[in-house]
């Protein structure tokens, strides 16, 4: 995050629409009737530019536990601090608040959600990030890994928003003790929101800093719209599809796509070093830095920003299929 439909059902619903659709699959195939692609029938439709077939889950959470606590230490890592020990400081996004593992910050929610708040105690700002345990989510060799969130951003918008920026996205595997070694092992992405805007930006960066094949710090990006109901306090889907079989990287809200990223743009060996390997996904709610101060125009967050609004994320998937899947 180094810079710049239609609404989906309430994610309990999809759950217990999920939970339905496997408990019927197994019935069928226990009659030596058909089985259904694992949760394949309940995701959002996807544009016909997709194609990646039927999907396995490898990995997922849906952040269930007592309020108050924190997430599963064996799947997530708590940051804290402004920058991992030995990298650029303030996240190398000029950031300004300081990540704890305070519940006041970070915890789940009792009803299914992870909830990062952002607060402000004098001139300091803090918030909360986490990042997955397991750095090999990978796409198969022609095949395709899709990486997708059930989120709600903060509900605050204009002045009272500037400096927001709640993320969801991922690092390339050899970041993860390096720190010096971005953009090279790729960035992707796939949800992030500034200021309280009504969009979603997704980005890959790759290549060099500055310039390279991603025209880095600003990387390769689109933004669309939430349809539906706005991003701003309503749940929504936010996906990415890595597809080494077609070299092409593929963004939706809700199954809908709005943007995408081919080998052929940037050259297989920017491609390969970005998407030829594992990588680890992040979640977090910053507040200032290099993005939401470029789009406002002027440092954030500013005076007028509203301390103690909350980014809710309700579940995280991860799937693959085709090619070795």
């Amino acid at each position: 995050m180094d810079r710049q439909t239609r609404s989906t059902p309430a994610p309990e619903a999809r759950r217990k629409k999920r939970r339905a659709l496997l408990s019927a699959a197994a019935v069928l195939t226990a009659l030596g009737a058909f089985a259904l692609p694992t949760a394949q029938a309940e995701e959002p439709v996807r544009s016909a530019a997709a194609g990646p077939g039927a999907m396995e889950e490898v990995w997922s959470t849906d952040f269930e536990g007592e309020a108050g606590s924190l997430p599963d230490s064996g799947d997530w890592i708590i940051d804290t601090g402004t920058g991992y020990d030995g990298g650029p400081p303030n996240w190398g996004t000029g950031e300004v608040q300081t990540y704890t593992d305070a519940p006041e910050n970070i915890q789940l929610d009792g009803e299914g959600h992870l909830k990062i708040t952002a607060l402000k105690d004098g001139d300091t700002w803090t918030s909360g990030r986490i990042e997955t345990q397991r750095t090999d989510f990978e796409a198969p060799e022609d095949g395709v890994l899709r990486i997708s969130a059930d989120i709600q951003m903060p509900d605050v918008t204009g002045d009272a928003a500037l400096g927001y920026w709640p993320a969801f996205w991922t690092l390339g595997d050899e970041y993860r003790g390096n720190y010096w070694n971005w953009p090279g092992v790729g960035e992707f992405d796939i949800m992030e929101n500034v200021n309280g805007i009504n969009s979603v930006w997704g980005v890959l960066h790759c290549g060099e800093d500055p310039g390279g094949p991603c025209n880095e710090t600003e990387g390769l990006g689109d933004s669309t719209e939430c349809v539906g109901s706005p991003c701003q306090g309503n749940f929504h889907e936010y996906a990415l599809e890595v597809d080494r079989g077609a070299g092409e990287l593929r963004w939706y809200v809700d199954g809908e796509q709005f943007h995408s990223v081919t080998a052929a743009q940037i050259g297989e060996e920017a491609w390969e070093n970005a998407t030829g390997h594992g990588h680890f996904v992040l979640l977090n709610l910053a507040m200032g830095g290099a993005f939401p101060d470029g789009v406002e125009g002027s440092p954030t967050p500013t005076d007028a920003t509203e301390p103690g609004h909350s980014m809710l994320v309700d579940r995280v998937t991860v799937e693959t299929g085709g090619g070795d899947a």
